[in-house]
């Protein structure tokens, strides 16, 4: 049975935090661990050029979320681990998906319309500040995706609009070009996919809120103890789920420990005795793995070597064979395979007309015949891929339309047109 693929990235833009290991690094690390997933992981770095222009904290960062995912027990040896700029077919196919990419659903990307807004509030220029690669990110993201055919991605709920358009820009790839891209879909953990920060906001680089993973243990405790909490004295009942404190623990703790911890939120736990419990609950896990950080971080030729040879394996096994599929797809081809005509009485060479299947809005699967700019069959919407796949393997496999109440006829095409067209492919794959 195939294995789902599963594709995880970090921007090395950063040292990793709390909210990075419990809402991706940790879930995608047990996933990899299931036989039945194939996982991919990845060190965005060309993402971090987007906001970060200190080219030693973009390497530093790099050599840190490595170390981090080693150190939590990634297994390279069974894993797809590789650096994203080692791999340059990704910027390749970034640009092909460019080409695809509606310009007013990019104008509606989250990070480009905060910007925007941002702007307009000051009264400034809508763009002053806004480069273009904040406004292509959606699209290195999907080619990050789609280079992989990846089936499910892990995010944040602030990422699901990404997700949704890798599968608009691979949706309208396969539609140009044929069946090329599996449309991903997006994995949120509803407990820990965004935890708050110390200030309550999502933990996050940019809010300057985050408590580094593997942060010294009495940092560590510092930064715990001075999360915001309200005023609720102790003794008085707390709302929990209103609570950053809580998150967190909950976050890091088994169900039981979590319901003996909501417990004692009603029974009025005062906030220092329930930060105290959080830092000893995050203490225990992290520990370990702190040791096995700084051990590795002591090594940035041995973590360099891993990447590189992953990066390797993972081109030589997916993506340079996939690439070139696509290359061969939107026409970049090889012209020495060009057949030339050579005589005057050889008739013109002929392109076969093609079937493209293709998904639309409503959810439904589509084929078409096309000639060139020509439509010559139109088919209904099928509920599955599958479905409308049987069909056109039908379709080719007789050689004539028959009586098909499944497919329309192009404007001015007529049936013995779409006849002679099945007829050429057919003989075309049987030769």
């Amino acid at each position: 049975m195939p294995r789902t693929r599963v594709l995880t990235g970090i921007t090395t833009s950063g040292t990793p935090h709390l909210g990075n290991y419990a809402g991706a690094i940790r879930p995608a690390i047990t996933s990899s661990r299931d036989a039945s997933t194939e996982s991919f992981y990845f060190l965005a770095d060309l993402h971090a050029l987007i906001k970060v222009t200190d080219p030693a904290r973009v390497q530093r960062s790099t050599l840190e979320i490595a170390a981090t995912w080693l150190a939590c027990g990634l297994e390279p040896d069974k894993v797809w681990f590789y650096r994203q700029s080692d791999i340059p077919e990704i910027p390749e196919l970034t640009w092909m998906l460019t080409c695809v990419a509606g310009k007013g659903i990019l104008n509606r990307a989250h990070a480009y319309k905060a910007a925007v807004d941002r702007n307009t509030a000051e009264g400034e220029d809508a763009d002053a500040g806004v480069t273009a690669g904040l406004f292509m990110y959606p699209v290195l993201m999907a080619a990050d995706i789609l280079a992989f055919n990846a089936q499910k991605v892990p995010v944040g709920r602030d990422q699901v609009q990404h997700i949704e358009m890798a599968r608009d820009f691979g949706q309208r790839f396969n539609h140009l070009y044929g069946e090329h891209f599996t449309l991903p879909e997006a994995v949120i953990e509803a407990q820990v996919a965004t935890l708050p920060g110390l200030d309550g906001r999502k933990m996050s680089k940019s809010y300057d809120n985050t408590i580094p993973l593997f942060a010294p243990t009495a940092q560590l405790r510092k930064l715990i103890m001075s999360i915001v909490t309200d005023s609720t004295e102790p003794g008085a009942r707390k709302n929990a789920d209103a609570s950053n404190v809580f998150s967190l623990y909950q976050a890091f703790a088994s169900a039981d420990e979590t319901a003996a911890m909501r417990r004692a939120f009603d029974d009025g736990i005062a906030w220092g005795d329930a930060k105290q419990a959080l830092f000893e609950r995050v203490e225990t896990e992290v520990a370990p793995m702190r040791e096995r950080y700084d051990a590795l971080i002591a090594k940035p030729a041995e973590i360099e070597a891993i990447l590189r040879d992953g990066a390797q394996r993972v081109r030589s096994t997916y993506v340079t064979p996939f690439v070139t599929q696509l290359r061969e797809a939107v026409g970049l081809r090889d012209l020495s395979k060009v057949v030339v005509s050579t005589g005057a009485d050889e008739k013109p060479r002929t392109t076969l007309p093609v079937f493209k299947q293709y998904r639309e809005a409503d959810g439904r699967f589509y084929f078409k015949l096309v000639d060139g700019e020509r439509l010559l069959l139109q088919s209904a919407g099928f509920d599955a891929p599958k479905d409308a796949g049987q069909r056109v393997a039908a379709l080719k496999r007789e050689g004539r339309l028959g009586d098909d109440a499944q497919v329309g006829l192009g404007e001015s095409v007529t049936r013995e047109e779409v006849d002679a067209a099945l007829a050429a492919l057919r003989d075309a794959e049987s030769a």
